[in-house]
């Protein structure tokens, strides 16, 4: 339960905290470091974004059921999450864009799975299990 807990805490952390300054980079001149993006178009790019984060949910739950199971998918999530936030880090607009792309994807993959791996390790139904989730949802909390 612990590294479920660290996972997930962390894993929200990250994309929170980019979140919270992503329109702020979109919307800073290009001279002061950021895209000079107009807010209308640095909030549709934040709008698909955080649509397309939790509607990728769906197809990395499938994957997890039919291709790689949960821990291997929960593990391949965090990498390219990882990878997405380097990519960012790159002062291109194609990085940027790539970066945010594989974040959508690697917390498609991690997010939904890491609540399927808390509810596999308890029965269902008991008391240790919904002490488990509550926990779990403390490291969401604290991300």
């Amino acid at each position: 339960l612990a590294t479920l807990f660290f996972t997930e805490m962390w894993e929200r952390f990250s994309y929170y905290g980019m979140r919270a300054l992503l329109i702020l980079f979109m919307t800073a001149a290009v001279a002061d470091g950021g895209l000079g993006f107009d807010t209308a178009k640095a909030g549709a790019v934040y709008g698909l974004y955080t649509g397309f984060v939790y509607l990728m949910a769906l197809p990395g739950g499938w994957i997890a059921d039919r291709v790689f199971g949960t821990r291997r998918t929960v593990l391949y999530g965090g990498v390219v999450i990882a990878a997405g936030h380097f990519s960012m880090a790159i002062d291109t607009l194609t990085t940027f864009y790539l970066g945010l792309a594989l974040i959508v994807i690697g917390t498609g993959l991690l997010k939904p799975n890491v609540s399927a791996m808390v509810g596999d390790l308890y029965p269902e139904g008991g008391a240790r299990r919904d002490a488990g989730f509550s926990i779990f949802y403390m490291g969401i909390n604290i991300g």
